[in-house]
């Protein structure tokens, strides 16, 4: 009998490491909220299409450009996508990967995030900068879900990898990686307690 591994998903989570990481967050959470304050289009834009939330997607998408701390994160970010592609056996040739977006989101009580993906990126993440207790993570599908057909349920104590579903847990200081092709999701936030992030793209030129 030989059972073997194909086709794998990975999913890369770590934690920032270098030597004040917690002053760089400090220093990301002002930001991020100043912008809210500042960003009459983002606002605008999420009153429409983020109920109880902010994002600067649709208005301020290249934050690693216009701020210097939002460029110090997309340094530290520069080191984990690396280790993430090296694990992926991504033959990148003479091209890199880099980040071509980065924007803000801000979840109030109620505020959710519904199924999506990340056309024509190829590395796609967050970063958590506030997450209280009790606020939703980031919630990965199967991609393999729409083919299972007549597949029966699996056990409810199955394990990780083989769940239709999974949550990873958001931590402030804490980095997701997943290949930008992987649906997700963030549940509704049930806590009044806002929850920020920073979401990303890198792209292969």
């Amino acid at each position: 009998m030989s059972l073997q591994v194909l086709f794998p998903t990975l999913v890369y989570e770590a934690r920032l490491r270098s030597r004040g990481w917690r002053g760089l967050n400090g220093r990301l959470l002002r930001e991020c909220r100043q912008l809210r304050a500042d960003d009459a289009a983002g606002r605008r834009w999420s009153a429409r299409n983020y109920p109880a939330g902010y994002t600067s997607y649709s208005s301020a998408h290249r934050m690693h450009q216009l701020s210097p701390t939002f460029a110090a994160l997309a340094r530290e970010l520069d080191r984990h996508v690396a280790r993430f592609t090296h694990a992926l056996q991504m033959d990148l040739g003479k091209r890199r990967l880099t980040m071509t977006d980065c924007w803000v989101n801000i979840m109030g009580r109620g505020a959710a995030h519904g199924p999506h993906l990340h056309p024509l990126s190829t590395i796609s993440g967050t970063y958590y900068v506030a997450a209280p207790a009790g606020t939703p993570g980031l919630k990965l599908e199967d991609p393999r879900l729409e083919r299972f057909m007549g597949a029966p349920p699996r056990r409810a104590a199955a394990r990780r990898a083989y769940r239709p579903w999974v949550t990873l847990r958001a931590r402030p200081g804490q980095l997701a990686l997943f290949e930008s092709w992987l649906r997700h999701e963030v549940a509704a936030n049930p806590r009044v307690a806002e929850r920020i992030s920073i979401s990303f793209n890198y792209s292969w030129f």
